[in-house]
């Protein structure tokens, strides 16, 4: 398998979900701008999500997807399916019974996350009605997780494309027609979300059946019995002890944070939304792409007993991030008012809100290199199926981020909370670094400190050219001339692209090197 070639195709549809999350927030913002009912919005659909993050794709996907990969490398397909039915049925049960117990409980949940909203009914209304997402989503990641331990990564990252597609056309079609009948338009979002969900599980299937492994869920108590009664479910179960407390860690940052910003003033949460959706897009198209490969890669690796081999993949995804990272960091630093001005200035949209959203991105770029490092260091933790290690660094990680919170936020506002988010990551990225050299999981390989070198200066270079760019220009007054502005922008990225790839080889660094295959 090529690595950089199975990153690549990761990369390639995540990018594609995100810019279309990107149009379906910009149908967003010219909607209904950023106010006391985004900010509704934005709580309601973080509450399932966040519970999609602890049950599936984060705690979740953390145990079953070494289990699963060195179940495969040690005992085969069959046992492994057998596995993969056990778990499924379990996660099933444990699905319905959380979403009958979320929509019961909306009220209360909406109140823990943003009790200074001024629309707190209509998004504990949108709470109930998105609750379920969690549980298609929960079910994808076990999917997911299946795919890519088979090498199948395209369905996988093109799945949450059919999410951003629902919402954009929820916009569009559904808004109107609920205006029209007198109805907030927008609960369309919901709809949007709930459809989303069903359609990324409905596009697994034929995916499974591919390659024989399509989940057969106990529907009966004597079902359940009998797939909770299976050693792996166990095994996975006891994983996820430490992982939940992990990954709950980082959720209760954001479950503060949120607190946080709704007490800011109105806009201040769609304003961290906003500057959310543009930092995930770097994170995603790299920190998790290269978390999704190298899970599986480095399972295998260990069950093998590759050293070596282990400590050379982990090597090549640290190079790989430090390659494309820092100048997305960069980027983010120096060009985030151009970047959300053309993205999102229209409609409702002000331009208080731009300058608000580019100083909430800006804090995120800060630590942008680190919440990457996190997506390719963690896995050579979950590999070796130790959980424990990254929990107990995140639960650090995390009084360390709040106590940044008491400095920054009466200071900066609610770009002081992208900001600790930012310094906590690179924090967590440094201490997990510690980690894998102290137990001998990692041994850097000759060559780091040219190849920073190299990357540094040609982020100068980059950085010069965009500091020009953003100067030279008024963002804000180009919002009439909207398609002059975006070719100016995406010519001035397109140019910051070759300067910094232009720089690095004139300095004489080799790309091949990251052309490489297990």
């Amino acid at each position: 398998m090529n690595l950089l070639k199975a990153a690549s195709t990761v990369s390639l549809w995540t990018m594609l979900s995100r810019i279309t999350g990107l149009v379906s927030y910009q149908l967003i913002n010219a909607a209904f701008g950023a106010n006391a009912q985004t900010d509704a919005y934005v709580v309601a659909f973080r509450i399932p999500n966040l519970l999609r993050r602890l049950f599936g794709e984060g705690a979740f996907s953390a145990a079953f997807v070494p289990i699963l990969a060195a179940t495969r490398a040690k005992e085969g397909d069959e046992i492994t399916r057998a596995l993969i039915d056990a778990v499924a049925t379990v996660l099933f049960w444990a699905l319905f019974v959380t979403c009958v117990l979320g929509v019961l409980g909306a009220p209360v949940l909406v109140w823990m996350f943003g009790a200074g909203l001024k629309e707190l009914d209509l998004a504990v209304v949108m709470t109930r009605w998105m609750f379920p997402y969690i549980g298609f989503m929960s079910l994808v990641a076990l999917s997911a997780g299946v795919l890519n331990t088979w090498k199948r990564f395209a369905v996988p990252a093109a799945t949450p494309v059919l999410l951003n597609l629902s919402v954009i056309s929820a916009s569009l079609f559904l808004a109107p027609w609920l205006s029209r009948h007198g109805i907030q338009p927008i609960h369309a979002l919901s709809g949007g979300v709930l459809l989303g969900g069903a359609l990324q599980l409905g596009i697994q299937v034929p995916a499974l059946i591919r390659v024989g492994c399509l989940p057969r869920i106990g529907l009966t108590p004597a079902r359940l019995k009998q797939a909770w009664a299976h050693e792996g479910v166990h095994r996975v179960l006891r994983q996820m002890g430490p992982a939940l407390l992990g990954v709950s860690v980082a959720q209760v940052s954001l479950l503060i944070n949120s607190q946080i910003a709704s007490h800011l003033g109105e806009g201040a949460v769609s304003w961290i939304f906003t500057a959310d959706r543009l930092m995930e897009l770097p994170t995603a198209i790299l920190g998790v792409a290269l978390g999704v490969v190298l899970i599986p890669g480095l399972s295998a690796l260990r069950v093998k007993g590759d050293d070596a081999g282990y400590s050379a993949q982990l090597d090549w995804g640290l190079r790989l991030a430090a390659l494309l990272s820092l100048p997305c960091s960069v980027a983010l630093l120096v060009f985030a008012e151009p970047i959300i001005a053309v993205l999102f200035h229209n409609g409702k949209f002000s331009a208080e809100a731009v300058h608000m959203s580019a100083l909430a991105l800006q804090g995120y770029g800060v630590g942008l290199v680190g919440l990457i490092g996190v997506k390719v260091l963690a896995p050579g933790f979950y590999a070796k199926q130790d959980i424990r290690t990254p929990v107990r660094i995140a639960v650090m990680v995390l009084v360390c981020t709040q106590l940044m919170n008491l400095m920054f936020v009466p200071w900066l506002r609610h770009a002081g909370l992208t900001l600790s988010i930012g310094l906590g990551a690179i924090v967590n990225a440094v201490w997990l670094f510690r980690g894998l050299r102290a137990q001998g999981l990692y041994r850097p390989t000759a060559g780091w400190m040219a190849l920073l070198a190299r990357v540094l200066l040609a982020c100068v270079v980059m950085g010069g050219w965009l500091v020009w760019m953003t100067g030279k220009i008024d963002w804000i007054a180009m919002s009439p001339h909207k398609l002059e502005r975006a070719g100016l922008l995406a010519g001035g990225i397109v140019v910051a692209c070759l300067l910094y790839f232009a720089t690095l080889l004139v300095t004489g660094l080799n790309l091949r090197q990251f052309a490489r295959r297990v």
